[in-house]
């Protein structure tokens, strides 16, 4: 007998509060076990030991609960994962907070490294089972039901399985394509939902534009408002933002291409976005501005800047294998696997797209430098005859203008950099492993981007800072001129150990070798905006700018708490808002009936009302009782006395005559219902005649027989006729005024009437 799929499977158990047998589906919530997961926490970011302790207590349990889960069988693996919302709460907590592989490691102890390494393995393994619908041949699920059970439950969504990407890709690729491949194709409803997640990752660019100051000039772009000033740059922002900045920009591009690299059949919803061109927009409007601002930055630490360098140079090279990867899967990998009648429209969308970023020349010559255009148009060419190699042509001229000013060579020995040129401090912000030192290298910078990757970072130094490194210098070569000593610390970085250095075994560059050492001091240039006129803050041009007017009212100004004299009563006795209102409600109130007449004014109405109307029908209650408008007040049930309550004898008539009511009212609502104009007397009496009738018949009145009356006088009389009749003169002092005179006498007989 073939094995039925979990979700016909029914189970038969025994109930833990009756003790019987009992029959239910395999998926109940009465399977699942009672048991509380915690939530994940990273480990600390000090070797404090309660720390310490704390992370790995916390993620042992985590680890031996998950073995637990795992060790299920299938019917209850699958009860815990639908039914447990504490579980789903522990695997949402890893996801968000699992450290990436791109963070900087912080050193950890080796059984805090261990313990995060067996937590996340275990993890994975519990996503991956999660994400499997057929086990084996006796353990399965429907595969329709499986994508339902996973999408109604929230099992996976775009964000967890943007996280499952970049947490898991690594080392875990095939796997990892495959799960997510069953996932996608189980439940076509994912690939909706990724359309609609587009929009926020194409706003996240926009956000960074925005806090850098900047603006796109791609198809997302939004005008500028002209009132807008833009005070805030990377340059000026303070450094905690700038570190914020480049992390948000570092997760965000790592996560994209780790997703497009594992599950490549969503370039197509990508690129239904223009993803390409937004993306190489924001690479060519961003990136510069991000990396000037780094290297400019004065930095306590070497380490800081290593830092943000390395996360910068690993964003640019994500962003650019994540452009690769879509070029690929939308234009080149199909060229590849189709006919050569199919390949026109494939070819079509490469040249557009490239079209579409000819303008963004850093981008265009970062891509070059990593996967060069000439290979792509070289693929093209052998696989069509037909290509237009105008466009081609074009493209590859504007590929060689953007090198134009810049030395490929050198940017190309930025590959394979040595040690001495990696930035200072880079092996002092913890272990740099291979592929970090290959990742800051291969930066594929222009000459001059390139020489600030190897240089300290720059400041400007100016006021006391910079009369100090003066005084340095000059103390220990007293016959040197401020200015030229001004020169030399701003050719060498303002290292005054290097200047003096330089001067001493005569190596200065030869600009400076060509100065006049004894060059006096720089006059200060004025400042061409004065002070008060260049300045900006929360109270320019307002009531309280004491640089625009010349008195300001003191009474709006309070220092401290404002202590109100107000009490809750004296707020209760304010009725000024009363009073206000009074007026305006008491207007709603005013009916005018009748207009008084003044001589030798206009009236409106001055005679007597003459109403033409036709008012036939108005006795009818059009629409009153409606069926689509009856409600509970209309038609309400009689009330009924229970049968409990009724006395003996009556519940069989009562019932019978709750029977006739409900069957009159019926009648007469099927006739109410029914628009009459004029009804039919005949009918009418009719009606009324058996209202009657009925009515003593339930009160026990027996009709009387036509066989009474007989037939006409001196015809005879049949022997029914004269039974009737006797009857009825035995029975007639039962009803009516018969017998009134025998009552009289019986009356008067016992002294009730005077005589």
């Amino acid at each position: 007998m073939p094995a039925l799929p979990l979700d016909e499977l029914q189970l038969t158990e025994r109930d833990p509060r009756t003790g019987k047998l009992r029959t239910l589906p395999a998926l109940h919530p009465a399977i699942k076990a009672d048991r509380s997961f915690v939530l994940y926490r990273p480990p600390p970011a000090s070797r404090e030991p309660a720390l310490v302790e704390e992370f790995l207590e916390r993620a042992k349990f985590i680890a031996d609960d998950l073995s637990w889960l795992l060790a299920l069988p299938h019917e209850k693996f699958w009860c815990q994962v639908i039914f447990d919302e504490t579980l789903q709460k522990c695997l949402d907590s890893y996801l968000c907070h699992a450290p990436r592989k791109f963070d900087a490691s912080l050193g950890w102890q080796p059984e805090v490294e261990e313990m995060q390494s067996c937590l996340h393995r275990s993890v994975f393994l519990t996503f991956l089972r999660m994400a499997t619908h057929k086990e084996s041949k006796d353990h399965f699920i429907t595969p329709s039901v499986f994508g339902e059970i996973i999408y109604n439950n929230f099992l996976f969504d775009i964000p967890k399985i943007l996280d499952l990407c970049v947490l898991f890709g690594k080392g875990n690729a095939p796997l990892l394509q495959k799960m997510i491949g069953n996932i996608f194709t189980q439940q076509p409803s994912y690939f909706s939902d990724l359309d609609e997640t587009l929009p926020t990752v194409l706003q996240v660019f926009n956000n960074i534009l925005h806090k850098c100051g900047l603006q796109c000039e791609g198809a997302s772009a939004e005008p500028q408002k002209l009132e807008e000033k833009v005070n805030v740059t990377p340059g000026n922002m303070p450094l905690q933002e700038l570190k914020d900045i480049v992390l948000y920009l570092c997760d965000t591009c790592t996560t994209l291409w780790a997703f497009l690299d594992v599950f490549p059949p969503a370039c197509q919803t990508f690129q239904r976005h223009d993803f390409c061109s937004r993306l190489a927009s924001f690479y060519d409007v961003a990136i510069p501005e991000l990396e000037a601002a780094i290297k400019k930055r004065h930095y306590e630490d070497e380490s800081g800047f290593a830092d943000l360098w390395r996360r910068i140079s690993h964003s640019r090279k994500k962003m650019i294998e994540a452009f690769h990867i879509l070029i690929n899967q939308v234009c080149l990998q199909p060229i590849l696997e189709s006919s050569c009648e199919n390949i026109q429209p494939f070819i079509e969308e490469f040249l557009q797209i490239f079209t579409s970023v000819l303008q963004e020349r850093r981008f265009l010559r970062d891509y070059d430098e990593l996967f060069p255009v000439e290979d792509d148009v070289s693929l093209l060419q052998q696989a069509s005859s037909t290509l237009d190699e105008t466009r081609t042509a074009y493209i590859l001229q504007a590929v060689e203008s953007a090198w134009e000013g810049v030395d490929r060579k050198k940017a190309q020995g930025a590959k394979d950099p040595s040690p001495a040129a990696a930035p200072k401090g880079a092996s002092a912000g913890g272990e740099s492993t291979a592929e970090d030192m290959e990742e800051l290298g291969a930066a594929y910078l222009s000459e001059e981007e390139c020489a600030g990757a190897a240089a300290a970072p720059l400041a400007k130094v100016s006021g006391v800072e910079l009369d100090s490194l003066i005084s340095q210098v000059k103390d220990l070569l007293p016959d040197l001129g401020e200015g030229f000593i001004l020169a030399c610390l701003e050719e060498y970085s303002y290292n005054t150990e290097q200047v003096i250095n330089n001067i001493l075994e005569d190596k200065l560059v030869p600009h400076l070798a060509k100065l006049d050492r004894r060059m006096p001091s720089r006059q200060p240039e004025p400042d061409p905006t004065p002070l008060l006129s260049s300045r900006s803050n929360v109270f320019q041009q307002d009531e309280f700018d004491v640089f625009s007017r010349d008195s300001v009212d003191l009474s709006r100004i309070q220092k401290g708490k404002r202590r109100e004299q107000q009490t809750t009563r004296s707020l209760l006795n304010d009725k000024r808002l009363v009073t206000e209102q009074r007026q305006r409600y008491s207007q709603y109130s005013v009916v005018v009936e009748e207009l008084p007449w003044q001589p030798g004014a206009a009236q409106l109405y001055r005679e007597d009302y003459e109403d033409e109307y036709d008012d036939t029908y108005d006795g009818n209650q059009v629409g009153a009782n409606d069926a689509d408008s009856d409600d509970e007040l209309i038609s309400r049930r009689p009330f009924t006395i229970p049968q409990v309550l009724r006395p003996k004898g009556q519940e069989e008539g009562q019932e019978e005559e709750e029977e006739d009511e409900e069957e009159e009212e019926e009648e007469a609502e099927k006739e109410r219902t029914k628009d009459h104009f004029v009804q039919d007397p005949a009918v009418l009496r009719e009606r009324a005649e058996a209202r009657r009738l009925a009515y003593l018949a339930r009160k026990g009145h027996r009709q009387e027989s036509s066989a009474v009356v007989g037939s006409a006088k001196g015809q005879g009389q049949s022997r029914e006729t004269a039974q009737e009749r006797r009857r009825k003169e035995a029975n007639k002092s039962t009803r009516a005024n018969h017998n009134r005179r025998a009552m009289a006498d019986r009356k008067r007989s016992k002294g009730m009437i005077p005589s």
